[in-house]
């Protein structure tokens, strides 16, 4: 925590953003790799990183009542861990984007190098229809290993974590105001965001401890959901919301936006019928989406890596399986094995739940 504590005392200043933060970066993290010098740094030093003078004077006034060492000691209490943008683990796909956050707090477990994810996100005030289609998509992404990625706000963001949770999956909550307990937003959630992390997931912001849930930090959060996503999902949202937000920031991250059609009367089917007929692809179900990110192989290779095959037969049948099925004379042909050998193989790892047999001896991968 040595170094780590002077990015989160930079952090602690406000008008250090993503932007001005990379500035500091890109200036003093290079020398000596730490941020130490940044923070202790003089007016001029800061004029040379790029920080504006009177930004710069701001700072060096207020870093007096900035304890890095309190503030730290505060996130442990918490239970609050700290990736930064130069570790190993930092989310590839965040990092590309234009202004990713240098730093991200989280409880859970934030590792998505060999994820697939996807971002749901939707109005607060959802109907049945948005629920049906939040709960079935959901879960059809999440036995096919796509991550799911959310706001942890009422309505389709917490209808999208549950499903996850439900199916048995991993789900990432990000949030617009601190992670610690008291500024956790919405309060309502805070079982849900337990579960969460409960479940292998992560709840994340880059907003440091005591951040209350100030209008502008969700537009600012929700450029996380879509760069943390290979696509966004808008289930259910009015034609002006934070969900469409997010939709645009997916749109300048180079990612996909995939919409559920509804309703033309009902006010929030305006805002997906409104992405569609700008050119986002409508969505009906799970494989509209899998198939749209040419997931199929990929979701296929994650189950390879969960399955552990305990025999050299087995090693190889796996290899050459997926969820499009197999007949047992390809397999055959495919692996070297010979038909006696390959069929009591897969007897065996039909028995473990490995595999399973269409019929005609046709196999796939268990889901």
């Amino acid at each position: 925590m040595e170094n780590l504590k002077y990015w989160v005392a930079l952090n602690n200043f406000p008008k250090f953003g993503p932007i001005r933060f990379k500035k500091l970066l890109g200036h003093f993290f290079p020398k000596d790799k730490t941020l130490k010098n940044a923070f202790t740094a003089k007016s001029l030093e800061l004029a040379e990183a790029g920080i504006e003078a009177n930004i710069a004077e701001e700072f060096i006034a207020a870093r007096n009542n900035i304890n890095p060492e309190e503030l730290v000691a505060k996130l442990e209490k918490e239970n609050i861990k700290i990736l930064t943008i130069v570790d190993e683990i930092y989310p590839k796909l965040l990092a590309e984007i234009y202004n990713p956050p240098a730093l991200l707090y989280y409880r859970g477990v934030l590792d998505l190098q060999d994820d697939f994810s996807l971002a749901i996100v939707g109005t607060r005030k959802y109907t049945s229809y948005g629920q049906q289609a939040t709960e079935n998509i959901t879960k059809d992404l999440v036995r096919n290993n796509i991550t799911i990625i959310s706001g942890l706000a009422l309505g389709i963001d917490a209808l999208a974590h549950l499903a996850t949770l439900e199916a048995g999956g991993k789900t990432v909550a990000v949030l617009g105001s601190g992670l610690d307990r008291q500024s956790l937003y919405p309060s309502q959630n805070r079982y849900l965001a337990d579960k969460i992390v409960s479940a292998g997931g992560a709840v994340i912001s880059e907003f440091p401890l005591g951040t209350a849930p100030l209008k502008y930090n969700f537009p600012q959060r929700n450029r996380i959901i879509s760069g943390l996503s290979l696509g966004t999902l808008v289930i259910e949202a009015a034609e002006k919301s934070g969900a469409l937000i997010t939709a645009a920031y997916a749109l300048e991250q180079n990612r996909e936006v995939f919409a559920i059609p509804g309703n033309i009367f009902s006010p929030v089917s305006a805002g997906p019928n409104k992405l569609i007929r700008d050119g986002a692809k409508p969505v009906a179900s799970a494989l509209d989406i899998i198939e749209a990110l040419n997931l199929t192989q990929a979701t296929a290779y994650l189950d390879n890596k969960k399955v552990l095959p305990e025999t050299e037969e087995e090693k190889k049948i796996i290899a050459k399986l997926s969820f499009e099925p197999i007949h047992i004379d390809e397999l055959v042909r495919q692996t070297g094995l010979d038909t006696a050998t390959a069929n009591s193989t897969l007897i065996i790892m039909e028995m473990k739940g490995m595999v399973k047999n269409l019929g005609g001896m046709n196999y796939i991968l268990s889901r």
